[in-house]
């Protein structure tokens, strides 16, 4: 084989590599029992708020911890817990996707998505510290 040959496989083979290695962390969404099964892993679960919509936050005590309730697709209420600032109008989405993993009975999210109930909001993203 040439040496061109050659070197056109490897650039070929870099190339999958690469675009396998970028499609490889394509998660779907999941619920609170598979997060809870793999306690260590990092989860997408999407969900509603539950309780009245109330969210526990007191920025005078703690302004980095955000908690409330959660009923995902499976209709498993957990406790969430968010370790920054209570993102803005949580209390009016539709639905929230949290990125996360689960802590004992409770699931610590460490990204939140709000999906706004008007067409004209573009979704809100809240990032919270590392923890």
């Amino acid at each position: 084989m040439k040496k061109t040959h050659i070197a056109l496989l490897v650039l070929v083979a870099a190339a999958v590599c690469v675009i396998v290695s970028m499609f490889g962390d394509m998660s779907t969404y999941e619920t609170f029992g598979t997060a809870a099964e793999n306690p260590g892993k990092q989860f997408h679960v999407i969900g509603v708020l539950e309780g009245d919509r109330k969210v526990d936050y007191d920025p005078q005590t703690d302004p980095n911890h955000c908690s409330f309730l959660v009923r995902d697709k499976a209709g498993n209420v957990k406790k969430v817990i968010f370790n920054g600032a209570k993102p803005t109008d949580i209390e009016k989405s539709e639905q929230i996707v949290m990125k996360g993993k689960m802590d004992g009975d409770a699931f610590r999210c460490t990204q939140i998505q709000m999906k706004c109930p008007s067409k004209y909001k573009n979704d809100q993203i809240a990032v919270g510290n590392a923890s």
